[in-house]
């Protein structure tokens, strides 16, 4: 029935675990906890007690192999027909989470319940990264159905095995930010049948706004590397409609010389207290302009 798949880096899962084993118990079904450690240095102990919890496991990487590879190991040591992909991170907003899905998954090949960001940001150091979340990301369904595969985000997305094993993560992306886009994509070809439901969980660990622009570079490196090498259809991802844009009518050149002018300018707003999402989106075109 029910695989569910969980990598875990530096934080403490077994919470997490034991609310979705208490779950999959309830709903009477055949299921697994497959949780893999990619060589975290914190939460050992912790993180051992999912091993003492029936129909679960945990391996513990020897070295980092990143996002991608641990996802497509984690499918590979699958047994069942149904793969739930769930980031260590996330909180389970409902006593229903799985029964939720089990309920909804008549006819389709993929759902996704969508995510949600805390209502309060935890501190004005990870304001972007939640003003971001909350805006951006916290989509209701009805929203995420107007473009089924351009909304899908691999936390919290259920999906036949067989249709995973179509595709898998592109394990060349080894650092963080649009593996999923890519995955999405690769998906879409087959054009399998698409539900979005609300059942969503809550993404707890937000990055501090240093951290998350860090990330954003990695993630727009990715993007233009699949551009490059003609992998992505440029009308999938609005950020590679825009570059493809700027490049062939030559504007990409001006912007590229006048982004680094005002680089410090941008960055002290995106790392200050009241970061302006309009800003960030400057900053991003510029950057790959650069």
């Amino acid at each position: 029935m029910l695989s569910v798949l969980l990598p875990i880096y530096n934080y403490n899962a077994y919470p997490l675990v034991q609310e979705l084993h208490k779950q999959c118990l309830e709903s009477k079904i055949d299921f697994e906890i497959i949780c893999m450690d990619d060589a975290s240095t914190q939460f050992k102990s912790q993180n051992n007690s999912i091993l003492l919890l029936s129909n679960c496991s945990l391996t513990e990487l020897p070295k980092n192999i990143g996002r991608s590879k641990i996802r497509n190991l984690l499918a590979s040591r699958s047994n069942y027909d149904w793969l739930l992909f769930l980031d260590c991170d996330s909180i389970i907003l409902t006593q229903n989470y799985i029964s939720k899905y089990i309920l909804n998954l008549e006819g389709f090949d993929i759902l996704y319940g969508g995510r949600l960001h805390p209502k309060e940001c935890p501190s004005n150091s990870q304001q972007l990264r939640w003003k971001y979340g909350r805006i951006v990301e916290d989509q209701i369904a009805l929203n995420r159905k107007q473009s089924p595969y351009k909304s899908l985000l691999f936390n919290n997305t259920l999906i036949k095995k067989n249709c995973f094993d179509k595709v898998k993560f592109k394990e060349e992306i080894t650092t963080y930010g649009h593996e999923d886009s890519f995955l999405s994509y690769k998906l879409s070809k087959f054009n399998l049948k698409v539900n979005h439901i609300e059942n969503p969980v809550e993404h707890t660990d937000i990055d501090t706004n240093e951290v998350f622009l860090q990330k954003t570079k990695d993630a727009l490196e990715n993007l233009m590397n699949l551009y490059r090498l003609n992998q992505i259809d440029i009308k999938f991802i609005r950020m590679v409609q825009l570059y493809h844009f700027l490049s062939k009518t030559k504007l990409s050149i001006p912007i590229s010389k006048l982004f680094p002018l005002f680089e410090k300018l941008i960055l002290k707003n995106l790392k200050g207290k009241n970061p302006s999402l309009f800003i960030f989106n400057i900053f991003r075109v510029g950057y790959i302009c650069k």
